[in-house]
């Protein structure tokens, strides 16, 4: 069995390759990430960092426990936010919220606290399906990588030191 320390870099570099694949699929092939993709992006990045900082600290059994449960938390939001999208996606096209405006206008003609809250409502343009892989979407493929993180993060938990 890999150690505990391992794991958590394991973590780590699962995220960054989901991020290096997200960053190809936007400059690479084209792909414009939608409200959604760029939300679960963020909780993606925040459960690399997290898995990053139980490397670097690998702190005590407490410790481990408490970065694993902010993984947990982190994974499981993030979690939210695909299978949100892959409902948007599951919807008859006379039911498909209309398209709002790109994220960068978004951040400039409204306040914050405002643009944020459009942004994680999503809108029509993350009903679109622009990749599948064996007849899966992408937020599908990124919520199986947040429930693979959740499992880990469980068997963190258990397991014996």
């Amino acid at each position: 069995m890999p150690s505990i320390r391992s794991v958590n870099l394991l973590i780590f570099l699962a995220s960054l390759g989901l991020i290096i694949a997200a960053l190809y699929f936007q400059h690479v092939l084209g792909l414009p990430p939608c409200y959604l993709c760029i939300t679960q992006r963020v909780f993606v990045i925040l459960v690399g960092a997290i898995g990053l900082l139980a490397f670097l600290h690998n702190p005590g059994r407490t410790g481990q426990r408490c970065y694993h449960a902010l993984l947990i938390l982190s994974a499981a939001t993030g979690g939210f936010f695909s299978g949100k999208q892959l409902w948007l996606q599951s919807l008859p096209e006379d039911q498909v919220p209309a398209c709002g405006p790109p994220p960068d206008y978004l951040f400039d003609a409204f306040p914050f606290q405002e643009a944020l809250a459009m942004l994680l409502r999503g809108d029509g343009n993350c009903a679109k399906v622009h990749w599948t892989f064996l007849d899966i979407s992408m937020p599908g493929w990124v919520l199986l990588a947040f429930c693979g993180f959740i499992a880990v993060s469980l068997y963190q938990i258990a397991r014996q030191p």
